[in-house]
């Protein structure tokens, strides 16, 4: 009978349809966003009627309205957590504040959803106590020169703490170390006069390094001009040697050239003559003349007479 009533009511019929198509459109909506597309770079988590089901990978899911939610979506990029000044206090009791940067990845999405609530929160927890127990067994010095065994120690006791969670640490670094300011103040001076003192030295060394220099300098001078002189008077000697032997060598001529004329006495006499001429032409203010002038000849005849006798070279 509802049915005539229908059929026979058009009003009644254009509502019913308008009502299925918005049901239609309804159905089409939830359809389509029960469909989950997953990146490479990303996990979700899948819970059915209230319990784990699944972990979804890459690809193209259908969530089942009503009976299946997406509870977590993860992350599978390494993450930074930057974490707020730490105040701890130092083997010697030195109170400074200290801030770190943890870099971590997650790997089991599962047990980071169900593992821990508010991971972050732990994982900064979880770093402070470790960073007072290790700053705990260091004095100032060690605790400011120590940054790499700091870094090492916290990123294996984060990571064995975090594993439980489905999370690795792979680094963990500290940023700043910052002491006390009346510390600070003191170490600026002695670093002041550290650097005074490096200069200092740099400063000597370079004026010694100078000196040094100089007298090198000065001594490979003394060396070149002893050299110098050396070559000189070797230079000297042997063109007194050469002009010595030319003047001998001439004189070894005059007699071979006397020798070979073959002078009689009259030519000796002659040029014994000339020879005391000669002489008397000089600068000299006395003259000592023989008291035989004959005997000059003689000593020429004579020499004459030995280059005759000379042998032959």
């Amino acid at each position: 009978m509802q049915i005539i009533n229908l059929l026979l009511n058009p009003i009644g019929i254009g509502a019913l349809g308008i009502s299925l198509l918005i049901v239609g459109a309804l159905l089409l909506v939830v359809i389509a966003s029960s469909f989950r597309l997953v990146t490479q770079t990303k996990k979700y988590v899948v819970e059915r009627l209230g319990g784990y089901y699944t972990t979804w990978g890459v690809g193209v899911h259908f969530v089942v309205p009503i009976i299946d939610r997406v509870v977590n979506v993860v992350t599978l990029k390494e993450q930074v957590k930057d974490f707020d000044p730490q105040p701890v206090i130092t083997k010697d009791n030195v109170t400074m504040q200290i801030d770190t940067v943890v870099f971590f990845q997650i790997t089991d999405p599962k047990a980071y959803t169900y593992g821990v609530d508010n991971p972050m929160a732990a994982i900064e927890n979880i770093s402070a106590t470790t960073l007072r127990n290790i700053i705990g067994d260091l004095d100032l010095d060690e605790t400011l020169t120590s940054r790499d065994l700091i870094n090492s120690k916290m990123r294996i006791i984060l990571d064995e703490a975090t594993d439980p969670w489905g999370i690795k640490v792979n680094r963990v670094e500290v940023k700043n170390i910052l002491p006390p300011k009346d510390i600070r103040d003191s170490m600026e001076k002695q670093m002041r006069a550290e650097r005074e003192r490096r200069q200092t030295i740099l400063i000597a060394e370079g004026e010694k390094r100078a000196e040094i220099l100089r007298a090198e300098g000065e001594a490979e001078a003394v060396v070149l001009r002893a050299q110098a002189k050396k070559e000189q008077m070797i230079r000297e000697a042997e063109g007194e040697a050469a002009a010595l032997y030319k003047v001998k060598e001439a004189e070894a001529m005059a007699i071979k050239l006397i020798k070979d004329a073959k002078a009689d006495q009259a030519v000796l006499k002659i040029k014994a003559y000339e020879a005391l001429a000669k002489v008397a032409d000089g600068q000299a203010t006395k003259l000592v003349v023989p008291t035989d002038i004959t005997d000059l000849a003689s000593s020429i005849m004579m020499a004459a007479e030995f280059a005759k006798t000379e042998p032959k070279k």
